[in-house]
């Protein structure tokens, strides 16, 4: 690898590491890099809600609408939020999902729904939702993209620069230079990116059994839901965890039980 990659690699380290220092979030305990701010982000969120609605269908069945507008506003008050602005809402898709944008947007399919077995499973996911949204996960996934993208760029420009000697000797280092800048950029995905999208499920994870106990909410439920989960996965193929931006069912679950723990709970 040319001396130049190496030394951008290493750099490209420091900087993701240094820069999830410039703000500190108080309910997380740790740094976060926030490049937009977030009525920005929630502008942009409301686009692709917006873009959703008109996309999929909007369940007005009264099995699972009654349910989630039961338990939400409950969790949202939980979370020191005003359940007015927010807008949640569930979608006909048979997909075991849900989801959360910026400004306060949540979608849940009915096919995680059928999976739930009572109102405090359904607190745990729509918990876990409204964490991603007060902890601003998806700012600091798309602060990290921005600076992840522009330390490759930079590497990819200036690779080349660094070979001289005959033509036949440039393109064979501009060759290797090529290789590792696609390492640099392969490095930044699993060495940076994913493993903090994978810290952020975790962190939702936590928050929502904190929000899901506040609400009154048995936080047991959140592990058992966990559980109907992996099994409900049992022999699906799935990227191994390393290289997915959600942990493993068993990783979520013991991490679960080590905060319903804290809580002075046993499951």
């Amino acid at each position: 690898m040319p001396r130049f990659i190496k030394r951008s690699a290493l750099a490209a380290a420091a900087l993701l590491a240094g820069v999830a220092a410039c703000t500190y979030n108080e309910e997380l305990g740790r740094s976060q890099l926030l490049i937009s701010g977030e009525s920005s982000m929630a502008q942009a969120a409301q686009a692709s809600w917006n873009q959703i609605k008109q996309q999929q269908r909007v369940s007005n069945d009264p099995r699972y609408t009654s349910r989630v507008n039961r338990v939400a506003p409950k969790l949202i008050q939980a979370a020191g939020d005003n359940p007015a602005k927010w807008e949640v809402l569930v979608f006909e898709d048979q997909s075991l999902n849900a989801f959360a944008l910026p400004g306060g947007k949540i979608g849940i399919h009915t096919g995680i729904l059928d999976l739930m077995q009572n109102d405090a499973q359904l607190a745990a996911v729509v918990g876990h939702e409204i964490a991603h949204v007060k902890y601003r996960h998806s700012g600091e996934r798309y602060s990290q993209n921005i600076v992840a993208s522009g330390l490759i760029g930079v590497a990819s420009v200036a690779a080349g620069m660094g070979c001289d000697g005959t033509a036949a000797e440039r393109r064979s280092c501009e060759q290797r230079a090529g290789v590792a800048v696609q390492a640099l950029g392969l490095g930044a995905i699993y060495g940076a990116i994913l493993p903090y999208s994978r810290k952020h499920e975790l962190e939702a994870d936590t928050g929502g059994v904190r929000y899901m106990a506040r609400a009154g909410y048995d936080s047991c439920e959140a592990i058992r839901f966990w559980q109907r989960m992996q099994a409900a996965s049992a022999g699906q193929a799935r990227p191994p965890e390393f290289a997915s931006t959600h942990p493993a069912s068993q990783t979520r679950i013991d991490n679960l039980r080590q905060v319903v723990r804290k809580q002075g709970r046993s499951c």
